[in-house]
């Protein structure tokens, strides 16, 4: 398969709406994805006369986009502070010994963990308690769960440290928790 031909005419119309698709979980805004795919489409463009053929069209496109997001995760990073200490989480949750205080205890959801929940409903729900999170641990989570990125990776893009990153984790990991069993497996 010859990829060495880019066809920047066809571009948003073979492409803009996969793209969206893809920037708008990830960032958890409408107008931030529609942002980041008009940038891709302008470094794509700048970019047109290096492109050497070794992917094709889409994926090239595909890999501008993950660069732009990830840069948007870096610059968020730097202008987010966080507020709650991390002694506050471990007091909410977690006695002395380190387990669950009694009315933080995980419940049982009594789901079967073999076939997971496939309904509209729960992703829908998932969606909008994510977007409840504060802005880091929705970029955090973004892309440790939907990039697949490792510790590693996120600590450099978003500029944190990797006590920083397991806290943030942590805690939007127990922000969905409690969010999804308050509207989803409770109600």
């Amino acid at each position: 398969m010859n990829y060495s031909v880019l066809n920047p005419d066809k571009w948003v119309s073979n492409y803009a709406d996969i793209l969206y698709a893809y920037a708008l979980p990830r960032v958890s805004d409408t107008v931030v994805a529609e942002d980041l795919v008009q940038e891709t489409f302008l470094s794509a463009w700048r970019a047109r006369d290096n492109y050497k053929g070794e992917a094709s069209e889409k994926n090239w496109l595909f890999t501008i986009l993950k660069n732009k997001i990830i840069d948007h995760y870096r610059k968020k990073g730097k202008d987010i502070v966080q507020s709650m200490s991390d002694s506050a989480i471990t007091e909410r949750f977690f006695d002395e010994a380190d387990h669950w205080t009694q009315d933080d205890k995980p419940l049982d959801w009594g789901i079967d963990y073999q076939q997971g929940p496939e309904t509209k409903e729960f992703y829908s729900i998932l969606e909008s308690c994510r977007k409840k999170l504060q802005k880091l641990q929705q970029s955090v989570f973004a892309m440790k769960y939907l990039d697949d990125l490792d510790a590693t990776e996120i600590c450099k893009a978003l500029g944190i440290t990797s006590s920083n990153y397991w806290v943030l984790i942590h805690r939007a990991k127990l922000q969905l928790r409690a969010c999804l069993e308050k509207n989803w497996i409770n109600s």
